[in-house]
This record gives structure tokens, C-alpha cells and sequence, in this order.
């Protein structure tokens, strides 16, 4: 074990993956948890996002295989989406390496803030896209405009990455998805995309700090995949009201705390 991760910490690692795994797999805001967990166990907050990054990847892979049979959408728009998720997540992650750590520091109150708006209000967002989905005379917007939306997705992914599954629910409704199980699946892939690329630049950059990266991929899995099978029993309300809870708990924690 190494030197600066102690039983308690790993435990903890482990645990709060396993459960941002799972809320993943169900509603998103797994890295309201994760995050700042890693900071609380002392990591830098920059090596920080790319380990949570790291780990929460090989996780939301673990769901998308939970999720594959969901995942029936149109050939050409998957491949366009998905190249597009490549390009922003490198970009996101390379600006992210550019950002000097008191920046990114006095960032990350701001950033949380910003996902835990979109999350809280994700569910009247959807409601409304759909309502104009339904009133739009075509039956989805043209591909350019769907793939520049993901490209600013994306990019937002591959530099922080909370948040970053309700955004890409926006525009899987432009798609015309409305079964939530093929939203998921498209959501858990397209996802996979931008922090799997990500990985790249922090790896050159050797920003990942391995050990806690695998405990916490190895936790969040096991919550991934399991509530990814489970996730027709859970109330997603109340999942929702929980991860709302945390995001503004750990928002408010980073402002206090901002200097």
C-alpha cells in the first residue's frame, strides 16, 4: 500500500466510488462524490479530476455494457456523436493541462456550481426540449447543430466532467430518444468516449495517481454495473433528491473553503 494511502482512506475511496457508480448508472452526480473525496484525502485538486476522471471511466464502461441492449439508435448519428465526444474530450483535457492549480482551484466552486444547477434543474430542461421536440414541424435538428452541442459537451467533459451525463441527456432528447433506458445507454457510451480519450493527455502529462484510480475503478464498477441492473427498482426521484443534496452540501463546502 502506498505510503500516503491509509486503510481509512482506501476504504473511503472505495465506498464513495461505489456509490457514484451507482448513482451514475441511475441519475449522474457520481462526481459530487468522488471528487471531492479525492481532495479530502489530501490530492492536489488538477491530479485529483484526472484520477476521478480515470476511475469513473472504467466505471461508466461497466455500465454501457450493463445498458447495451438499450443502445439502438441510428448508425450514422452514433459514429458522428461519438467522433465528435473523441475531439472535445482531448480538447478539454489538454486545456485543462494548461490551467496553472490556483486557477483551476478557484475554479472548482464555480465549476461545482455550475453542474449542480444543471443537475437540479435538469428534469424541467428535459421536459421542455421535449415539449419542443413534439412542436418542432421536423422530427430532430439538423447533425451539425446536434454535433456542436456535443463538442462544447465534450469539451466541458474532458476539463471537469460533473454534470456531464445530464447535459448529454439535453441532447439525446433533441435526438428524439424517449425511452430513459436508451437515454442511459447512449448517455453511459457517448460518456465513455470523452473520458476515455481524456485519459491520453493526463497519462502523458502523469497526472493520474494509479493506486487510488484503480481502488475507485474497482468500486465504481461494482456499483455501475450492479445498479445499471437494478435500476428498474429504484425510485429515481428519491436517487435525485440525494445527489442534489450532496452537489449543494459540496458546493457550499468549496466556496467556504475557497481560499
Amino acid at each position: 500500500m502506498p505510503h500516503n494511502l491509509t486503510i481509512i482512506h482506501s476504504l473511503l475511496l472505495f465506498s464513495t466510488a461505489f456509490i457514484a457508480g451507482g448513482l451514475n448508472a441511475v441519475a449522474g452526480g457520481g462526481s459530487f462524490i468522488t471528487f471531492p473525496t479525492l481532495i479530502f484525502t489530501g490530492m492536489a485538486p488538477i491530479t485529483a479530476n484526472a484520477t476521478n476522471n480515470t476511475a469513473l471511466w472504467i466505471a461508466a464502461v461497466a455500465s454501457a455494457g450493463a445498458y447495451r441492449r438499450d443502445l439502438n439508435i441510428e448508425k450514422r448519428e452514433l459514429l458522428v456523436l461519438a467522433a465528435i465526444s473523441l475531439v472535445g474530450g482531448v480538447i478539454g483535457s489538454v486545456a485543462l493541462l494548461y490551467t496553472s492549480p490556483d486557477v483551476f482551484k478557484k475554479l472548482i466552486p464555480y465549476l461545482l456550481l455550475s453542474a449542480t444547477l444543471i443537475f437540479t434543474f435538469s428534469e424541467p430542461l428535459k421536459k421542455w426540449l421535449q415539449l419542443q421536440s413534439k412542436n418542432s414541424s421536423s422530427e430532430s435538428p439538423p447533425l451539425l447543430i446536434l454535433a456542436l452541442a456535443q463538442l462544447a459537451i465534450a469539451i466541458y467533459g474532458g476539463f471537469f466532467g460533473a454534470g456531464l451525463g445530464i447535459l448529454m441527456l439535453a441532447t439525446l432528447t433533441f435526438l428524439g430518444i424517449k425511452n430513459i433506458h436508451a437515454m442511459n445507454a447512449f448517455k453511459s457510451f457517448l460518456g465513455s468516449c470523452i473520458n476515455g480519450i481524456a485519459i491520453i493527455p493526463f497519462m502523458v502529462a502523469g497526472l493520474i495517481v494509479w493506486h487510488q484510480a484503480i481502488l475507485m475503478a474497482v468500486g465504481g464498477s461494482l456499483g455501475g454495473y450492479l445498479c445499471a441492473h437494478y435500476s428498474r427498482r429504484l425510485d429515481p426521484g428519491l436517487v435525485r433528491k440525494f445527489v442534489m443534496v450532496v452537489a449543494f452540501s459540496m458546493t457550499t463546502y468549496f466556496f467556504l473553503h475557497q481560499n
